[in-house]
Formats: C-alpha cells, sequence, structure tokens
C-alpha cells in the first residue's frame, strides 16, 4: 500500500470515528518510555530527587468532555498487587489542556481554580515522585488524563486514591496514556 494510500485510509477511520486525532498526552519532561529525571523522582526513602510534577500536556479530548483527571501509577511497587498512586488530580476544567512543571506541589495552589487532589500512597496530597526499591528493574510510571463526562466528581473527604480511581472510570468517557520508567541501583 502506498504512503498515499495508508493516509487516506488513515483519514477515513479518524472521520468514521468522528474526530482527526485521537485523544493524546504528552510531556516535554519525559518522553514515552523512556526513563524519567532525577528532577521528578521523590526526595525521601532513599531518593534524592527533587519531587518536581513534570509538565503535562493533552489534546483531542473526545466530544462531551466536561472535565479532567489526572491519575499516575506504578504497577509494579511491590505492595502485593495494589501498585502505588503517585498523583491523584480531579475536577479539572473542561478547558484545561496542560499542566505546568510544579503543578503538583501538596498545596495545589498551581492547579487550576476547581481541581481538587487526594491523597497519594505518600500519605499527602500532591506529586509524590518515583522511588521503586534499590535494585528492582525499572518500574513503570502510568500517567493517565481521563475525559469525563461530568462537570465535577463528589469524592468524600478522606476517600482513597483507589476510590477516586473507580469514580473517574465510572465517569471516563476517554483516556490518553503516557508511561515512564525509574529504576535505583542498589
Amino acid at each position: 500500500m502506498s504512503v498515499l494510500s495508508r493516509t487516506a485510509v488513515a483519514g477515513a477511520l479518524a472521520l468514521a470515528c468522528g474526530s482527526a486525532f485521537a485523544f493524546q498526552l504528552s510531556s516535554p519532561d519525559i518522553g514515552s518510555r523512556a526513563m524519567i529525571g532525577n528532577k521528578f523522582v521523590f526526595k525521601g526513602f532513599g531518593c534524592e530527587g527533587e519531587n518536581v510534577s513534570p509538565a503535562l500536556a493533552w489534546k483531542a479530548p473526545p466530544a462531551g468532555t466536561k472535565s479532567f483527571a489526572l491519575l499516575v501509577h506504578d504497577p509494579d511497587a511491590p505492595t502485593g498487587g495494589a501498585g502505588w498512586w503517585h498523583w491523584v488530580v480531579y475536577n479539572l476544567p473542561a478547558g484545561t489542556a496542560s499542566l505546568p512543571q510544579g503543578a503538583g506541589s501538596a498545596d495545589g495552589s498551581k492547579l487550576p481554580a476547581g481541581a481538587a487532589q487526594q491523597k497519594t500512597d505518600f500519605g499527602a496530597p500532591g506529586w509524590g515522585g518515583p522511588c521503586p526499591p534499590a535494585g528492582d528493574k525499572a518500574h513503570r510510571y502510568v500517567f493517565t488524563i481521563y475525559a469525563l463526562k461530568v462537570d465535577k466528581l463528589e469524592i468524600p473527604d478522606g476517600a482513597s486514591a483507589s476510590l477516586v480511581g473507580f469514580m473517574v472510570n465510572a465517569n471516563a468517557i476517554g483516556k490518553a496514556t503516557l508511561v515512564g520508567k525509574y529504576g535505583r541501583k542498589k
């Protein structure tokens, strides 16, 4: 098949799906499947990073998006199967298309008005960077932006990150993912 034919087929598929572009998440700070830099690594538990949240940007959310949620999870954490929640943000307004570097401060002051953060598995709200056990293979850090069909999630005080994730998934109409990696030597 020629390049022109492949382009025509891709365009026809995109039009059939109702969008010329797929919902996408990217970061100028984290390449897809690339190692995460020390600036974004947790400071504590033996890790010596700066614990700064990376900049993120998304485009082409599905029609009908009324808000967004961002969940960052390490499925490789040795927790008996639960993984580790590194950042939980919800009620991002529909007009939001990016978060600047450092938006994950615990006080949420760099997030858009109305956005909320829930406690991570570090025990506090805000960004908690990668910090896998020394000697483990590199862990995957899965950044997922969810397009939601509701303006606001009603999350009870003290809810777990898993409950937020449940509520997010129950109201999602689309999602886009970016995966970074990080590991520590012994």
